[in-house]
């Protein structure tokens, strides 16, 4: 993890096309999986997707723990969607759900923040005449992507030792120093944007 948060450097075809035209793409893959309701559309999306990831280069430790990270979250929407709604309702959400974060993790691993930013201040400059600061918006959003790679770094840190102290298995073991630290982040990062004077008029 570098620290512009999710990047990993590169200089593929997905790594230079600009920011706006990727997001653009995001934004209309998303639409997409929410409106298209057949598995094998799905799983055609889901392909391009993990097309991406083979043009974009990106290295194995990078996508190994998104691989793991939606193979239990997919496991349990998937018991519990059979259960309510049966196997193909089931399997349809799934390949929503994991299409749509693989597709945002690509993004944020190919594009860095600062141009995330950018386009985002860009694009919102016409509502400024409606009083929205378009440099507001940008830290908004640069704050979220940073918040994706502070969240995984303090997850992975907070599993790391509860393994050490052999307590993986353990909920609690994870939930708390988790809560704990995730809590600590976000004082500190509002206490910095305060004191740089993030929000005043």
């Amino acid at each position: 993890m570098t620290p512009l948060g999710l990047y990993e450097p590169g200089g593929s075809v997905l790594h230079r096309a600009p920011a706006g035209a990727k997001l653009l793409a995001v934004v209309a893959l998303a639409t997409a999986v929410v409106l298209l309701g057949s598995p094998w559309w799905l799983g055609g999306l889901l392909a391009v997707v993990l097309a991406g990831y083979v043009v974009a280069r990106v290295p194995a430790r990078r996508w190994l723990p998104l691989v793991r990270t939606l193979v239990i979250v997919s496991v349990v929407v998937f018991g519990v969607q059979w259960w309510l709604l049966g196997a193909s309702a089931a399997a349809v959400v799934c390949l929503r759900l994991v299409t749509a974060l693989a597709a945002a993790s690509l993004f944020t691993l190919t594009t860095r923040v600062d141009d995330v930013v950018s386009t985002v201040e860009r694009v919102a400059r016409p509502l400024r005449r409606f009083g929205v600061r378009p440099e507001t918006i940008g830290l908004l959003v640069g704050l979220t992507v940073q918040a994706i790679a502070t969240l995984s770094g303090i997850a992975g840190e907070v599993r790391a030792a509860a393994k050490a102290r052999g307590a993986d298995r353990s909920p609690t073991a994870f939930v708390v120093p988790f809560l704990v630290r995730t809590l600590r982040h976000a004082d500190q990062l509002g206490e910095a944007l305060a004191a740089r004077g993030a929000g005043d008029p």
